[in-house]
């Protein structure tokens, strides 16, 4: 009997389907599935270290916490730390913690593949981190570790690059409509953000993954909305210029919250010391907070309904959002693993709430209830931290089911989001990339380049003159070889410089200075070089700006030994071969 593998069961499969479209429908359920069930052990993992860190209560937990003495909750975000980051040290790939970054990574630069240890490995850091009172999301890890599940399935099966990145989209769907019982707004960030179009033939596994995870947390923890709400209509038109300075605010506060976080992270750097006692130097200072505001401790869930629900006074609201942006930008920055999701709708159920209350305090008889203001700063702040507008907008419209709100929502957003692009450039997500070297802008092709090195294309036939070498001698070695262009090395085999026809200028025809002009004179000094081991991008680049087509290339930068050149027609070659290998694989 044959031994039943991946690639049978896909095979068994199309002979059964015969349709590749209804077999990734079939996948993207088991995936929607499975992704339910990872955000609800994630949830009850979470629940489980935060009852073994603070107790177990039925009080909303922000007020538990104040019947804490004041070393708990200096202490327990502290120790918390030290365990996470221990655990990152030596489970996670570069001692880091991974989240929505690396899966927009892997989803645009690497077909989809991502590593199950990191993805399992964040997962428990992340409910460790929640657990213990870090200032960080749940969503983003649950994205991950769902993420993580529809690539594991798809490498097992031997997807395509296309496949793949559709099934790591079909995971973030389920985590997200699972988190906020949300199926239109999971299908939604999954192609906003994850896989990065709405293609007909990724958009229906996707939805279809969303609605089965959406399907199995339900049946799970009830069909009860994330945040409980009362009444949040909107009483007038005229609002809507309050709604716009709600957005102007939220704009802010993302910017100063994504800006801090890096400085946070650029600041930690420098702590003496192993780098896994920085998530504990972090949690220090979280606790030190929580002294006196124990709010901004964990995913901040009871602290955005009790602000709903009109509980907040507002010099309270006021205080809370410089508290909780500092705290999640030590715990983001510090090294913590979570995500951003969480603490962004706090602070914009804060900053909303607390301008709701300044309307009322102006015109009592016009502004609207403070919890509709909360639910239009929530959707500003977090649309304009996580570059998602359209699913955080959605988000709230299938919180309320309320259109007139919606538009509200919509006018904030869109103002966050666009005084964001425009003073930031870009989002928590991709700067968290960029920080790392990372640009998805530049996309697959780019990708391609970077993964193809000098190496590979570099040419040891390239003409090589002595820095005495004659005039004469210049002019013949120049109409002789086909690139055009001498290099001058050294005895010691470093490269000098470099000659073309037009260095020599008017020595060309000059028989009169044969005697006199050496190569040394006319060549072109400290010409742009190449390592071995550089990528191809980087090779592209040196030939743009330098208008070169050939580049010089040498062992090292210290001993500049010259071992050859590259040529700019050898480079497109190498990219053009590497794009019809990616291609063909892709529609395998």
């Amino acid at each position: 009997m044959k031994r039943l593998t991946p690639s049978r069961v896909l095979m068994w499969l199309r002979k059964i389907v015969r349709n590749d479209q209804l077999i990734l429908s079939v996948l993207a359920l088991v995936v929607g599935a499975l992704g339910g069930a990872g955000v609800i052990l994630f949830r009850e993992g979470m629940d489980l270290v935060r009852m073994v860190a603070y107790g177990d209560t039925n009080q909303p937990f922000h007020l538990y916490l104040k019947t804490l003495p004041w070393w708990w909750l200096l202490l327990m975000p502290a120790l918390g730390g030290l365990a996470v980051g221990l655990f990152l040290d030596r489970v996670m790939p570069g001692g880091r913690p991974q989240g929505v970054a690396d899966v927009m990574e892997a989803s645009a630069l690497r077909g989809g593949r991502l590593s199950g240890r990191a993805g399992f490995g964040a997962a428990v850091a992340s409910a460790a981190s929640l657990g213990f009172g870090a200032s960080v999301g749940r969503e983003g890890p649950a994205v991950h570790l769902c993420a993580t599940i529809g690539a594991w399935i798809a490498g097992r099966l031997h997807l395509t690059r296309s496949l793949s990145r559709t099934l790591v989209g079909c995971g973030a769907a389920a985590a997200v409509a699972g988190s906020f019982n949300a199926p239109i707004a999971g299908a939604l960030f999954a192609n906003e953000v994850v896989v990065g179009h709405y293609a007909l033939s990724s958009f229906a596994p996707i939805v279809i993954a969303s609605v089965t995870g959406t399907v199995i947390t339900r049946g799970y923890f009830g069909d009860f909305p994330s945040f409980q709400l009362f009444e949040h209509h909107i009483t007038s038109v005229l609002e809507f210029p309050a709604f716009i300075g709600v957005g102007i605010l939220c704009g802010l506060a993302a910017i100063l919250l994504v800006r801090g976080t890096a400085r946070v992270q650029g600041l930690m750097n420098h702590v003496p010391g192993p780098g896994w006692i920085r998530p504990g130097v972090a949690g220090l200072g979280v606790g030190f907070i929580a002294i006196w505001f124990p709010e901004v401790l964990g995913d901040g869930y009871s602290v955005t309904n009790a602000t709903l629900h009109g509980f907040m006074p507002l010099t309270l609201m006021l205080v809370l959002v410089a508290a909780k942006m500092v705290a999640t930008m030590l715990s983001l920055g510090g090294g913590f693993a979570g995500g951003v999701f969480s603490p962004s709708l706090v602070i914009g159920a804060l900053l909303g709430g607390a301008v709701g209350n300044l309307a009322a305090w102006v015109l009592p008889e016009m502004a609207s209830v403070t919890a509709a203001y909360s639910l239009v700063g929530m959707g500003a702040v977090a649309a304009a931290t996580l570059g998602a507008p359209i699913s955080t907008t959605l988000i709230v419209f299938e919180l309320t089911g309320d259109y007139a709100l919606t538009m509200a929502v919509m006018v904030a957003v869109v103002v966050a989001s666009v005084l964001t692009q425009q003073i930031l450039g870009h989002s928590f997500f991709t700067q968290q990339l960029e920080l790392r070297g990372v640009d998805l802008h530049r996309g697959f092709e780019a990708a391609l380049l970077r993964a193809n090195t000098v190496r590979k294309v570099m040419s040891g036939e390239a003409p090589v003159v002595a820095p005495e070498t004659s005039l004469p001698s210049l002019r013949d070695q120049l109409q002789s070889t086909p690139i055009g262009e001498l290099f001058v090395v050294g005895a010691d085999g470093r490269l000098l410089g470099t000659i073309t026809l037009a260095d020599l200028s008017d020595a060309a025809f000059d028989h009169g200075v044969d005697d006199l002009v050496r190569a040394i004179d006319v060549a072109r000094l400290h010409p742009p070089r190449l390592c071995l081991d550089d990528h191809l991008e980087r090779a592209l680049n040196i030939m743009r700006d330098s208008h070169e087509e050939h580049i010089a290339v040498v062992a090292d930068h210290k001993t500049e030994r010259f071992i050859g050149c590259v040529h700019e027609r050898d480079v497109m070659a190498a990219y053009n071969r590497a794009l019809v290998l990616a291609r063909r694989e892709e529609h395998q």
